[in-house]
C-alpha cells in the first residue's frame, strides 16, 4: 500500500506523521518527496548507501547545421530556447527536456546533453528502507528529482510518501499513484484554509483521503467542523504536548521516546486501510 502524507500549508507536522508512523510499521519504506528541503533524515538518522544523480537533457545547438529558422522557439512552449538574428539562446533551467525541440529542427541541428539538478540518496534507519532526494540548489523544477525517488518504490513494502506542502506540481507529482493520502492540518484559520484547497486537489485527482490535526488546542474546532461538513475522516488528533515539542527540537521521533504512540499510529494506518 502505498500512503502519501501532505497538507495544505508548510509546518503542520507531515514529517512528523510519516516518520513516526514509520517507526511503527513493520516492512516499510519511507520515501521524502519534499526534494526542495527534505528533512526526514534528521529524524531517522539513516546509513546512506547510494546517491544517484539526478539529470535532465537540454538541448545543444550545432551552429553550423543551423539555420536560425526558429522552428524550435516556436515549438518550446517553456521558452527554454529564444532565436533572432542569427543568433540563438538556450536558457537550461527553463528546459523541461522534453526533446520536442530535436524533433522539429528541419536540419537535425540539435542533439542532447544531461544537467544534473539534484541527487537521489538510499539508505537504511533502523528496519526502515529510506529514500529521499535533494534539489540541487538555485534548480527550479523539482519534479524530475522526486520521479527519480519513487523509481524506488518498493511494491512489496507498506510505501509511506512524505510529500511537499501545497498544492502545486512537486504535491501532484508525490501523490499521484498512491493509494490515499493522510492530510495534515493544524486547527488555525490558516490550517483550515490551505486543508481547503488541498481537498480540492485529492478529489479532482480522485485519490482517497482523510485527515490529522496535529497540535489540536493551539485553535478553535472549525477545522473539526469542516471534516464533518464534507464527510471528510478525522483519522487521528495529536495534542499540543510540550513533550513532543521538545523531542521534535532535538531530531527524536516521539514514538521512539513514547511508547504508548506507537498503538496510536498502528491504529491510524488500521484506520487509512479500512478507508482507501
Amino acid at each position: 500500500m502505498k500512503i502519501a502524507v501532505a497538507s495544505g500549508k508548510g509546518g503542520t507536522g507531515k514529517t512528523t506523521i510519516a516518520t513516526n508512523m514509520a517507526l511503527s510499521l513493520e516492512n516499510v519504506q519511507l520515501l521524502d518527496c519534499d526534494v526542495e528541503e527534505p528533512n526526514a533524515h534528521i529524524f531517522l538518522k539513516p546509513e546512506i548507501k547510494e546517491q544517484i544523480p539526478v539529470c535532465i537533457p537540454v538541448p545543444k545547438i550545432d551552429k553550423n547545421k543551423c539555420d536560425y529558422c526558429g522552428k524550435c522557439a516556436e515549438f518550446c512552449e517553456f521558452n527554454a530556447i529564444a532565436v533572432f538574428n542569427k543568433q540563438i539562446m538556450i536558457f537550461p533551467e527553463l528546459c523541461h527536456g522534453c526533446g520536442g525541440c530535436l524533433l522539429v529542427c528541419p536540419k537535425n541541428a540539435i542533439v542532447e546533453e544531461y544537467r544534473t539538478i539534484g541527487v537521489v540518496k538510499k539508505g537504511v534507519a533502523k528496519d526502515i528502507e529510506f529514500v529521499y532526494g535533494e534539489l540541487k540548489l538555485g534548480e527550479p523544477m523539482a519534479v524530475p528529482v522526486i520521479r527519480k525517488v519513487k523509481e524506488e518504490i518498493d511494491e512489496d513494502k507498506t510505501v509511506i510518501i512524505d510529500a511537499s506542502p501545497g498544492t502545486s506540481c512537486p504535491v501532484i507529482a508525490a501523490v499521484h499513484g498512491s493509494d490515499y493520502c493522510i492530510l495534515v492540518t493544524e486547527p488555525t484559520p490558516f490550517g483550515l484554509h490551505d486543508l481547503g484547497l488541498a481537498v480540492e486537489t485529492l478529489r479532482k485527482m480522485r485519490i482517497p483521503f482523510g485527515v490529522v490535526i496535529n497540535c489540536d488546542g493551539i485553535g478553535d474546532q472549525k477545522v473539526q467542523e469542516y471534516c464533518e461538513k464534507e464527510s471528510i475522516p478525522l483519522l487521528l488528533k495529536i495534542p499540543r504536548d510540550r513533550r513532543i515539542a521538545e523531542l521534535y527540537s532535538r531530531g527524536i521521533p516521539f514514538v521512539l521516546e513514547m511508547p504508548g504512540w506507537k498503538e496510536k499510529f498502528l491504529e491510524l494506518f488500521d484506520a487509512v486501510q479500512i478507508h482507501a
